[in-house]
């Protein structure tokens, strides 16, 4: 089952463009019984390792854009261990609740898109890349438009990237929801290098985040993780073959409904067994 789950999460991450690791918690507590804390845990690990396999596998088209990714990065990793303490001192039941309203407004933000910007869930992080509608980076920020080291730029990525590091702590979500969007107002680059960059990112506040987890952490089942990361490598692998069919609009829509769904049975789950 874990092996099944860890697939299901690589497919959902690869298969999106963003959003797609917040399947990862919900999954873990329906199908596994495990608790919401733990869950998070183990879903940073796996969304990182996958995360990991992306980036590395979209290497060579140079989707990736440095300054962003750096400043992103850095400011996100300070604030993911915030979030986890803050996480741990909420109860169970507040936890649930927060996750599953954010993960019904990363849902209708899919699903919206996929009405009004069809053309861009086409471009998910297992798609095949092409180089021609690479641009360079700018900044929406600046006066001047040129991407440099000056404040409007580093401060409006700080201080989005310390918002993705405190809500991949708290709820164990990638933040490739967040990532993506602001990439793309900030720097006005393709859907492609968004994408490319969010892996990135998504790859070091993840892993950053399950290392505070392994860190406090009295029992870590090394074994559930390693089946869960092996799966979701297996799913991102799976995605890359079969992205250029199925990713699209429609596809989107059925994430949307299925994250609403999985979202819903979780917080039910909570009320009734919690």
């Amino acid at each position: 089952m874990s092996l099944l789950i860890g697939i299901l999460i690589g497919l959902v991450l690869g298969l999106t463009g963003a959003g797609g690791s917040v399947f990862a918690v919900p999954m873990l507590v329906l199908l596994l019984g495990l608790p919401v804390n733990e869950a998070i845990g183990f879903a940073l690990g796996a969304v990182a390792v996958s995360a990991l396999y992306g980036t590395l596998k979209n290497w060579r088209y140079k989707t990736v854009l440095w300054l962003p990714a750096a400043i992103l990065t850095v400011s996100g990793v300070l604030l993911v261990s915030a979030g986890k303490a803050l996480g741990n001192q909420l109860p169970e039941a507040l936890l649930v609740v927060g996750f599953s309203l954010l993960a019904i407004v990363i849902a209708l933000r899919m699903w919206r898109q996929a009405i009004r910007q069809p053309e861009s869930s086409q471009v998910v992080r297992s798609g095949q890349i092409d180089p021609q509608l690479l641009t360079r980076p700018v900044c929406r920020v600046s006066p001047t438009g040129q991407f440099k080291w000056r404040l409007p730029c580093v401060g409006s990525l700080v201080i989005s990237g310390l918002l993705v590091g405190l809500l991949t702590g708290l709820f164990g979500v990638g933040g490739g929801f967040l990532i993506v969007p602001l990439v793309l107002f900030l720097t006005q680059v393709s859907m492609q290098q968004a994408v490319g960059t969010s892996l990135f990112i998504i790859t070091w506040v993840s892993g950053t985040g399950f290392i505070n987890y392994a860190l406090t952490s009295d029992q870590l089942d090394w074994s559930m993780l390693a089946l869960i990361s092996a799966g979701g490598v297996a799913g991102m692998f799976l995605g890359s073959r079969i992205a250029h069919k199925i990713a699209g609009p429609q596809l989107q829509r059925i994430f949307a409904m299925g994250l609403v769904v999985v979202s819903l049975l979780m917080l039910i789950n909570q009320i009734l067994f919690g």
